[in-house]
C-alpha cells in the first residue's frame, strides 16, 4: 500500500500546495471569511466512505456469487485479494485528499465575487453568445424544439442528480479500483488541474454569474425573463433549477458559505468533468467514448436550457479540458512509470476498438 501511495505522490503534492496557497491568498487578501470550512465533508464522507464502498463491495460479492460453483473460491480470492484491498485502501486515502482539495477550490470560488466586487463579465459574455449563434440567445433555439415541461423535468434531474452520479462514481472507481491503477495518477492529476485552471483561474479572470442571475448583476431582467418564467414552472421541486439557483443567490446576498456555494458561470465545470471522463474512456474504447462525448453534448445543452450557463461556458470548458488532459498525458508519458502495465490477460478494458 505504501508503494501505491508513493505512486500518487505528485497528486498529494499538488493538493497540499494548492490548499496552502488558497488559505494564504484568502488570508492576505482579507477574505478568509470565504473559507468554506468543512461544508463538503459531511456529504463527501457519506458518499465516498460509506455509500460507494458499500455498493462497490456488494458488486464484488455479486461477481463471486454469479460464478459457477467450482470457481467461486478462485473468484473470491481474486476479487478480495491483498493487492486489490491495498489499492482500495490507498484509494480511500486519495479520496480524503480530494475532499480537502474541494474545500480549498470551493473557498477560492466563493472569494471570486468578493475580489471583483460582483460579476463584471456577464453582459460581454452574453453578447458573444448571441453573436456566435446568429444573433439569437441559444436557449431560444432549444426552447423552440424541446420547450416542454416533461423535457424540463428530465433535464433537471439529469443535470442536478444524474451528473453527480456519473462524475463522482467515476472518481470513486478510478481511485479505488485495481483495474484503474495504470490511469489513476494521471486521471486524478487532470481532475485537480481542471478544477484549478478552469474552476478557479479562468473563472476568476472572466467572472460571470450566468443567465439565471443576469437580471441581478446587470439590471436587465427582460433578456432572460421568458426563460426564467419557463423554469419557474417547475416550482419548488427537489431538482428544480430555480430552487437551487435561489439557494445560491441567497447565500451570495448574505455573504455566507454553504454546500455548493460560489457562483461562477465561465467556464462550466459541469461540462469540464464529463469531458474529462469522455477523454479517458475514449482511450480504451471508441464506442463507449463516443457515447460519453454525446453525454457531454447533452450537458452543454442542458446547462444552457436551465439558464446555468451561456453556451460559450461549455465550449471553452471543453477546449481547456482537452488542453489539460493533453499536457498531463504528454508529461506523464516521459516520466518513469510508477505502476507496471497490465498484463494482457488481466486488462479490464475491451481489447478491440482501442484508440491509438
Amino acid at each position: 500500500m505504501v508503494q501505491i501511495l508513493r505512486a500518487d505522490s505528485v497528486v498529494y503534492a499538488v493538493v497540499a500546495a494548492y490548499a496552502a496557497i488558497a488559505i494564504d491568498v484568502l488570508r492576505t487578501s482579507g477574505v478568509l471569511s470565504a473559507f468554506t470550512g468543512l461544508h463538503y465533508a459531511p456529504v463527501w464522507i457519506k458518499v465516498f466512505f460509506l455509500l460507494f464502498p458499500f455498493i462497490y463491495g456488494m458488486l464484488g460479492v455479486l461477481a463471486v456469487v454469479h460464478r459457477i460453483k467450482t470457481r467461486r473460491g478462485l473468484a473470491f480470492r481474486m476479487t478480495f485479494s491483498g493487492k486489490r484491498l491495498a489499492h482500495f485502501g490507498a484509494g480511500l486515502v486519495l479520496l480524503f485528499a480530494m475532499m480537502i482539495f474541494h474545500e480549498a477550490a470551493g473557498s477560492i470560488k466563493d472569494a471570486l465575487p468578493i475580489w471583483h466586487g460582483g460579476f463584471p463579465d456577464d453582459a460581454v459574455q452574453a453578447e458573444i453568445d448571441r453573436l456566435l449563434h446568429f444573433g439569437k440567445d441559444p436557449w431560444r433555439y432549444l426552447y423552440a424544439v424541446v420547450g416542454y415541461g416533461s423535457v424540463r423535468a428530465i433535464v433537471e434531474w439529469n443535470y442536478n442528480q444524474g451528473w453527480f452520479i456519473v462524475c463522482f462514481s467515476a472518481l470513486f472507481w478510478v481511485a479505488v479500483a485495481y483495474e484503474a491503477r495504470t490511469i489513476r495518477t494521471r486521471y486524478m492529476l487532470c481532475y485537480v488541474l481542471v478544477w484549478i485552471v478552469i474552476g478557479n483561474v479562468f473563472a476568476g479572470v472572466f467572472l460571470s454569474a450566468g443567465p439565471a442571475f443576469y437580471g441581478h448583476v446587470t439590471g436587465d431582467v427582460a433578456r432572460f425573463a421568458d426563460q426564467m418564467a419557463f423554469l419557474n414552472e417547475s416550482g419548488g421541486g427537489r431538482h428544480a433549477a430555480v430552487r437551487i439557483q435561489n439557494y445560491l443567490w441567497s447565500l451570495y446576498e448574505r455573504h455566507e458559505q454553504g454546500l455548493g456555494s460560489g457562483i461562477s458561470a465561465f467556464p462550466s465545470m459541469h461540462v469540464s468533468l464529463v469531458t474529462l471522463n469522455a477523454l479517458f474512456l475514449f482511450e480504451f474504447n471508441r464506442k463507449w467514448g463516443l457515447a460519453a462525448f454525446a453525454y457531454v453534448a447533452l450537458i452543454v445543452a442542458s446547462s444552457v436550457y436551465l439558464a446555468w450557463h451561456y453556451a460559450i461556458d461549455g465550449y471553452v470548458a471543453i477546449i481547456l479540458t482537452i488542453v489539460v488532459y493533453t499536457v498531463v498525458r504528454h508529461a506523464m508519458s516521459v516520466m518513469p512509470a510508477e505502476v507496471p502495465a497490465l498484463e494482457p490477460a488481466q486488462t479490464p478494458w475491451p481489447t478491440k476498438d482501442v484508440a491509438v
